[in-house]
């Protein structure tokens, strides 16, 4: 008797989770061992490189000591741990990357809790908190978004989400655009049920990366004003939240923001950091793309400043303003990309659509597919071939998954507002011809 039940969800999640598995084989077992062996054949020192580690220090260092996170003492004691000990700028194989602690310093009433507990405990801790955390927000853009998926389609998404490079690269950091990722997430859902109150703490909170919030910022701010008498408890929650922050902060450490300020300044100077433009095109015409896609980005809230939060175009809006985040925020780090989620879902739901559109559309729609698939397709080959091949032959290839980091965000982002722009003009020439 044959099966009613189709094959294809099953051969869905085998790969969904053979991508995942690839990519998790991969940073073990050929990226991260290249990188130990690297770093003993230069000398170069390698302690918990937890991102968690210096921000966790700073906290412990001012709530319980009231030292300057900021100082260049509390610098060299993060490198005692983040690479095992100071580095020395005088060694030409040593990190260039100092590890400050370059946050604003209310990031250290969240970490408060943690501050009397081994930092071991803490790792771990925040790893699985960033695992839950990244696998709730994909559920929660799901129902934001209103697109219902079958388990199988869930489950699916789940796996190629936590097999990411950049979730991979994140969780295996501790880093902190995790959790700003998620908090959004959450932000987003609370305002679409009408909770803005909340939402407006919550977005108070992902401010301790404002580079990664604050184009989201701009864009809600311009949305709230657009209708104010509705909608004031969002700025009105987020600003008295902010102010609190602010607050605690100048009483913990008096005119910290110069310090913070300059503590930025010094990280991109030290880390050599720039923005996807930067590392591809270079000046100027990475600024007059970015001023480009900046304004069409601007153009597209304004259009829509009036919609409704449960509307699919205030839905479209936050996904454009994502994406365009990752494209312009000033580091290319894949980890960053996790904000791409809710575009790369509109794209998903929409391939269809998309497909019928002109035949540019088709195009970069299909060479932005190839550009995401490409890490899982790189990663899964090299953890396949470490089992049978040497060592150094599949090392020389290690660098591969990251061929496309910088190439995705353009993509992504370049798609969106392709998507955007055609579907406005459409509605104009539509609402013209049926005059």
């Amino acid at each position: 008797m044959r099966l009613s039940i189709s094959h294809k969800p099953f051969w869905v999640v085998l790969v969904a989770a053979l991508c995942g598995a690839g990519m998790w084989t991969y940073a073990n077992r050929v990226m991260v061992a290249h990188q130990v062996r690297d770093a003993a054949v230069h000398n170069r020192p390698r302690g918990n490189l937890s991102d968690l580690y210096p921000r966790w220090v700073g906290a412990r260092e001012l709530l319980l000591d009231g030292r300057d996170p900021y100082s260049a003492e509390v610098a060299r004691e993060i490198q005692a741990g983040y690479y095992g000990r100071p580095i020395d700028p005088s060694r030409p194989n040593d990190p260039r990357d100092q590890a400050g602690f370059a946050y604003p310093v209310y990031v250290v009433f969240f970490l408060a809790p943690t501050i009397r507990l081994p930092f071991v405990i803490v790792q771990q801790s925040f790893f699985w908190l960033l695992l839950i955390l990244t696998c709730a927000s994909i559920l929660l853009w799901l129902r934001f978004f209103r697109w219902s998926v079958p388990g199988w389609a869930k489950i699916s998404l789940l796996a190629l989400t936590v097999g990411s490079l950049g979730v991979m690269q994140g969780l295996k950091l501790q880093q902190m655009s995790l959790l700003v990722a998620g908090l959004v997430a959450i932000a987003m859902m609370l305002l679409v049920l009408d909770y803005p109150v909340v939402a407006g703490v919550l977005l108070a909170a992902s401010t301790i990366k404002p580079q990664l919030v604050l184009l989201l910022l701009l864009w809600l701010a311009m949305w709230t004003v657009a209708d104010w008498r509705r909608r004031y408890r969002l700025a009105a929650s987020f600003l008295a939240t902010m102010a609190i922050l602010l607050g605690a902060s100048e009483c913990y450490l008096p005119h910290w923001i110069p310090r913070f300020y300059e503590a930025v300044r010094e990280y991109r100077h030290y880390t050599g950091a720039m923005s996807v433009m930067d590392s591809l095109l270079g000046y100027p015409w990475n600024w007059a793309l970015e001023g480009v896609a900046f304004a069409a980005m601007l153009g597209a809230c304004w259009n829509e400043r009036r919609e409704d939060a449960k509307s699919s175009s205030f839905a479209f809006t936050v996904s454009l303003v994502l994406a365009t985040t990752v494209l312009l925020v000033p580091i290319t780090a894949p980890y960053n990309q996790v904000l791409l989620i809710p575009a790369l879902l509109v794209l998903l739901r929409d391939r269809r659509a998309i497909w019928l559109r002109s035949a540019a559309v088709r195009v970069l729609f299909l060479t932005t597919a190839g550009l995401i698939f490409w890490p899982w397709v790189s990663s899964t080959a090299l953890a396949g071939l470490s089992f049978s091949l040497r060592r150094e032959t599949v090392e020389r290839a290690s660098a591969a998954p990251f061929w496309t980091v910088t190439q995705i965000p353009v993509g992504v982002a370049g798609l969106m507002l392709v998507l955007y722009y055609q579907r406005t003009t459409a509605s104009v020439n539509g609402g013209v011809s049926g005059s």
